[in-house]
C-alpha cells in the first residue's frame, strides 16, 4: 500500500514539476531558438500562447475532473503534454513552435488542475500537510530551476532538448498513475457548461494577449490593445451572467461564499504578483548594477528558491498545528520585510546584502504553494475539490501575470524618467542608438564595455533608483495579501475530523 501511494505521489509530482517549469525553462532558450528560426517580431508568442492555454484550462479541466473523475483526464493531460513537447521540439518555425507551446498549455492546464485534487483524495488526513509540503517545494522549486535548467541545457545540447526532456519524465509520470492510482469516488454525469468554457477561453486570451502585447509590440494605447480589454470585459460580463444561470457552471461561483476559500485566493493572487518583482527584477539588478554575468544573475535566485522550499516543507507540518491563519500572517510579513528592504536598495548595496534578503523573500513566499492548495480544499466535499483546486492555480497565475506586466511598465517608465532627467543636463553625451526605456538593452556586455564611463554610472545608477521604486510599488500587493490573511478564518488541518467526514460521505 506504501509503495503504491508513493508511486502515485511521484507521478504527481513529476507532473507539477514539467507543468510548472515549463513556463520557465523556455525563457533562457529563446535567444537561441530565434537565432535558429528568426522571428524575433513573433518570439513573445512562444511565451504567451503556453501561458494563455494553461490557465485557460485550468478551471476547465478542474470542473469536469469533479463531474467525470480525475484519472482520466489527468492522463490525457499528461499525453497532450507529451505530445505538445515532442512536437515543440521538432518545429521548424516560430510560428508553429507557437502553436504546439499552445498544445503544451492545454495539457498542463490538466495537470496542474487536478494533480493537487488527487492527493487530497489518496493521502490520509493526518500525512496530507507534509504531503503539501512536498508539492508545495516542488511548486516554488520549478520557477528558479526552469531558467537554470533551461540555459545549461541550451549551452551543452540543443535547444530542442528543453522540450525533449519532458518525454521520459512524462512516461513516467502516466506510467506511475496509470498503473497505481484507482479511483473509488462516484462521479455524476452532467451536462457540459459548453458556454461557460467558450466565454472563459475568449476572456482570458484577451487579457493575457492584451497584457502581453501591451507597450511592446503596440502601444497601451492602440486600436488592438483597447479592442483586446474590452473583449476581455464584454465577454467577463457575459461569463458571469450565464454561469449564475448555469446548472453545472464551469467557474462555481457558489464557492466564494467561503470566507477561507475567497480570503486564500486573494492571498494566492496578490502574494504572487508581489513575489515576481523580485524574481524578474533581482537578476536585472546584479546584472545591471553589481555587473554580474547572465547566469551569475540568475543563480542569485537560488538562496530565493532555498528559502522558498523551507517554508513550504514547513508549512505542510504546521498546519495540523496551527491555524492556516497564522501560518499565512507569519510568513507574508517576512515578505513584506524583504521587499521593504529592496526598495532601499542602491549601487552601493552588497551582494551579501542581497543575498540575505532573498531568503528572507523565499521564506515568505514558500508557505503559499502549500498552506493555500489546503486551505481551498477546506470543508469542500470530493466533487468540488477538483473546481476550488483549479481556481486557486488560475488566480495565482493571474496575479503572477499581472504582477510581470505591471510592474514591468512602472520600472521601464520610472527608467525612462530618471535617465531622461540625468541626461538632459547636457553634460554626456548619449548615443543616438541607446533605447533608454529598455532595460535589457543596457544590459549588453558588449554595450558596457564600449560606453564612456560617466555614462555607464549614470545608467547604473538610474537602473539601481527605478528598481528600488519599483520593488516600493510591489508593497501595495504584498501588504494587501497580509491584509487578507487577517481576514482568513481560524481554522485549520483536523486529520480527524476530515477522516470521520470522508468516511460519512463515502457510507453515502
Amino acid at each position: 500500500m506504501k509503495n503504491k501511494l508513493a508511486a502515485i505521489v511521484g507521478g504527481l509530482l513529476l507532473a507539477i514539476l514539467m507543468a510548472s517549469m515549463d513556463n520557465t525553462i523556455v525563457s533562457t532558450a529563446i535567444g537561441t531558438i530565434v537565432g535558429d528560426m528568426g522571428g524575433l517580431d513573433k518570439f513573445v508568442w512562444v511565451t504567451t500562447a503556453y501561458m494563455v492555454a494553461e490557465m485557460a484550462c485550468m478551471p476547465i479541466f478542474g470542473k469536469l475532473s469533479d463531474m467525470y473523475g480525475r484519472k482520466r483526464f489527468f492522463i490525457f493531460g499528461i499525453i497532450v503534454f507529451m505530445v505538445g513537447s515532442a512536437l515543440c521540439g521538432m518545429a521548424q518555425s516560430i510560428v508553429e513552435l507557437s502553436i504546439f507551446r499552445a498544445v503544451q498549455g492545454v495539457g498542463a492546464g490538466a495537470m496542474v488542475s487536478i494533480a493537487f485534487t488527487i492527493l487530497f483524495d489518496v493521502v490520509s488526513p493526518k500525512d496530507r500537510g507534509k504531503m503539501m509540503g512536498a508539492f508545495g517545494a516542488v511548486f516554488g522549486l520549478s520557477s528558479i530551476v526552469g531558467p537554470l535548467l533551461g540555459g545549461y541545457i541550451t549551452d551543452h545540447l540543443n535547444w530542442a532538448w528543453v522540450f525533449y526532456i519532458n518525454l521520459p519524465l512524462g512516461f513516467i509520470a502516466l506510467l506511475m498513475i496509470a498503473l497505481f492510482y484507482k479511483e473509488s469516488a462516484a462521479h455524476s454525469r452532467q451536462k457540459i457548461d459548453w458556454a461557460g468554457s467558450i466565454l472563459l477561453v475568449g476572456a482570458v486570451v484577451c487579457f493575457i494577449f492584451a497584457l502581453e502585447l501591451g507597450g511592446k509590440t503596440y502601444a497601451w494605447d492602440s486600436p488592438q490593445i483597447i479592442g483586446m480589454f474590452a473583449g476581455f470585459a464584454v465577454l467577463t460580463f457575459l461569463l458571469i451572467i450565464v454561469e449564475k444561470k448555469a446548472a453545472e457552471p464551469i467557474l462555481s461561483f457558489g464557492l466564494f461564499r467561503s470566507r477561507l476559500y475567497t480570503t486564500s485566493n486573494l492571498v494566492a493572487m496578490l502574494s504572487g504578483a508581489a513575489y515576481m518583482t523580485a524574481a524578474i527584477f533581482i537578476p536585472i539588478y546584479v546584472q545591471g548594477v553589481l555587473g554580474g554575468s547572465a547566469s551569475n544573475s540568475g543563480l542569485t535566485l537560488l538562496p530565493m528558491m532555498m528559502g522558498s522550499v523551507v517554508t513550504a516543507t514547513i508549512g505542510g507540518f504546521l498546519m495540523t498545528k496551527l491555524q492556516y491563519r497564522t501560518i499565512m500572517i507569519g510568513t507574508l510579513a517576512m515578505l513584506l520585510i524583504g521587499l521593504a528592504l529592496l526598495s532601499q536598495i542602491t549601487v552601493e548595496s552588497s551582494r551579501l546584502a542581497i543575498t540575505g534578503i532573498m531568503i528572507l523573500i523565499g521564506l515568505g513566499i514558500g508557505a503559499t504553494f502549500s498552506v493555500l492548495g489546503t486551505s481551498v480544499l477546506h470543508s469542500f466535499p470530493a466533487a468540488q475539490r477538483g473546481a476550488a483546486s483549479s481556481t486557486l492555480n488560475f488566480n495565482r497565475s493571474l496575479g503572477m501575470s499581472l504582477g510581470i506586466t505591471i510592474f514591468g511598465i512602472i520600472q521601464s517608465h520610472s527608467l525612462l524618467a530618471k535617465l531622461t532627467a540625468a541626461f538632459g543636463k547636457g553634460d554626456i553625451a548619449v548615443p543616438a542608438d541607446l533605447n533608454l526605456s529598455d532595460p535589457h538593452a543596457l544590459l549588453n556586455p558588449a554595450f558596457r564595455q564600449t560606453v564612456e564611463p560617466q555614462l555607464l554610472d549614470s545608467i547604473t545608477a538610474g537602473l539601481s533608483s527605478s528598481i528600488g521604486t519599483t520593488f516600493a510599488w510591489s508593497l501595495i500587493p504584498a501588504v494587501l495579501a497580509l491584509a487578507a490573511a487577517f481576514l482568513m478564518t481560524r481554522d485549520k488541518m483536523d486529520p480527524v475530523a476530515e477522516s470521520e467526514g470522508e468516511e460519512l460521505a463515502a457510507a453515502h
